[in-house]
């Protein structure tokens, strides 16, 4: 029987305030202390490095825990429930930086918002990508799930699109700036506390989390199809890093249209979204892993693409942005749903349950790549003579250029060859839910 959708619904409900915080710090938030705070674009590429660095190692810690949490609540509800406050206030005070700091101070007291943001967003993202992995065991209906939460998060994503460019737009965005983020802290904050509410867990799940941290993720680094996962995500993850972080410097100092950068994102946003639907009957005909190939080479052939970007092209950024958003909605969904099929095989092996793990393994791949991007790309903007609110010398420009397209290029191509090895079909997968079937009835005998 298809999963509810009210479950659904209220499993995805917190991440359109997730999503929106995201997005805004991701596209925004290093414009905004370059050109509204004056910190130079070396200092916050360090900052957004190393917190993604420290989100990393922290990941892993967080699933462990998440994974041998024994409460009558359940294993991650409590976690997403001690997520709230910390969410909350990292990200009011972000956006809301004393108007008598220096430059210095100013640098500091982002460091700190930055570094306790991303912490408590692992708090609430490793337990809730478990917990998504946990609704369901069936192998279609995990798309479902995750297909829910890319649209309510892209519909955040929106939200804080529309945001950005109110803000872009502004002669003076630094109150405004703190009104938006204490606004949008207190609604995740209320969102948050509905899901927890709302959903259950199963209860054949608790304690079977590994014993000990070191044996649980070295079962992940034995388990070769998640192995094999981890070593993509990182290839994919050092490409991505600086399309977000570079999108509002491409409108502003390649194509010459910041007024347009909403436009441009919302390109990538809305066929993200719309085409949503059309990959659950596609993965039922083609596979998971064939759609997840298909959204790697369109995003290598997407942002290969604005390497041509030039002054005034507008029409081919918002092409390729819209291309590049149609493989994101096919990848958003195919991935989380293939990672949980993985975590099924470690349990025909195991006979543990360590959602938290896993996903705390992928996670940590991701924010650890993506934090050395970032710290490469301000030093790299910074000797490329980078001057905020001023025209750009033609070498900045080819190495933002070059950064924004060739770099991910190279890298998704390189992803795409070696996820083409993965052998977890759906054939495969029914296999190792009868093995699950077989041991689950000898232990009930």
């Amino acid at each position: 029987m298809p999963m509810a959708r009210s479950v659904l619904v209220n499993y995805s409900a917190p991440t359109i305030g997730v999503g929106l915080m995201f997005f805004l710090v991701s596209l925004y938030l290093m414009i905004f202390a370059t050109d509204v705070l004056l910190i130079s674009p070396a200092a916050m590429g360090l900052i957004f490095g190393m917190s993604r660095i420290w989100d990393a190692v922290s990941d892993p810690v967080a699933g462990f825990l998440s994974d041998r949490t024994q409460l009558a609540m359940g294993r991650r509800r409590p976690w997403l429930l001690a997520s709230i406050p910390l969410i909350a206030l990292s990200f009011g005070f972000m956006w809301s930086p004393p108007a008598s700091f220096s430059t210095g101070w100013l640098t500091v007291w982002m460091a700190v918002m930055v570094v306790g943001f991303y912490s408590a967003m692992t708090i609430f993202i490793v337990p809730h990508q478990s917990l998504g992995a946990e609704l369901t065991s069936n192998y279609h209906d995990r798309s479902r799930v995750f297909a829910y939460r890319h649209v309510i998060w892209s519909l955040g994503s929106i939200i804080a699109l529309a945001l950005m460019q109110w803000l872009i737009n502004l002669d003076a965005p630094r109150p405004a700036a703190s009104v938006v983020g204490w606004t949008v802290a207190a609604a995740t904050a209320v969102l948050i506390g509905w899901a927890v509410v709302q959903l259950r867990e199963r209860p054949e799940y608790q304690g079977r989390g590994a014993a000990s941290p070191f044996r649980s993720y070295a079962d992940v680094w034995r388990n070769r199809h998640a192995r094999l996962l981890l070593i993509v995500f990182l290839i994919e993850s050092l490409g991505g890093a600086t399309i977000g972080i570079l999108t509002p410097y491409i409108a502003r100092y390649i194509v010459g249209r910041p007024d347009l950068t909403g436009i441009f994102i919302l390109c990538y946003m809305v066929p993200s979204i719309a085409c949503t639907p059309i990959w659950l009957p596609l993965a039922r005909r083609f596979g998971k892993k064939n759609l997840w190939v298909f959204s790697m080479l369109l995003t290598s052939l997407a942002f290969g693409g604005m390497f041509f970007l030039d002054e005034g092209t507008i029409l081919l950024i918002c092409v390729l942005a819209v291309l590049a958003g149609l493989a994101a909605s096919c990848g958003s969904i195919m991935s989380p749903s293939i990672q949980s099929d993985v975590i099924d095989f470690d349990e025909a092996e195991t006979g543990e349950r360590k959602e938290g793990s896993y996903f705390a393994a992928w996670n940590f791949v991701f924010k650890s790549s993506t934090g050395i991007t970032l710290i490469l790309t301000g030093l790299t903007l910074e000797w490329a003579g980078f001057v905020p609110n001023a025209e750009q010398t033609p070498e900045a420009k080819l190495w933002i250029l070059s950064l924004y397209s060739l770099f991910p290029l190279t890298c998704y191509l390189i992803g795409t060859w070696l996820f083409s090895r993965f052998s977890l079909d759906e054939q495969e997968h029914r296999r190792i839910q009868d093995r699950l079937r077989a041991r689950a009835g000898r232990q009930a005998r």
